[in-house]
């Protein structure tokens, strides 16, 4: 059992790897005007927050897993 948790846990850990590899992309061009009267600030700002809630998303789901089972555990015992 413990090969088998420690195998959905690496990989786990390289599909979130993965997947917030894409947020890693190069930041979109700035709005037309920039720079005519000096700096303007982007609309919204530039922080991609999708990969960091999907990982967080994953880390909760991971977590209630491991809460559920180890309550099951429990009281099969």
């Amino acid at each position: 059992m413990k090969a088998i948790t420690k195998i959905l846990l690496l990989s786990a850990f390289f599909l979130m790897f993965h997947l917030t590899s894409f947020g890693q992309s190069s930041p979109p061009p700035p709005p037309g005007g920039h720079g005519e009267s000096g700096n303007q600030q982007v609309p919204g700002g530039g922080a991609p927050i999708g990969a960091g809630a999907g990982f967080l998303l994953l880390m909760a789901a991971g977590y209630g897993t491991k809460k559920v089972y180890d309550a099951r555990k429990r009281l099969e015992e």
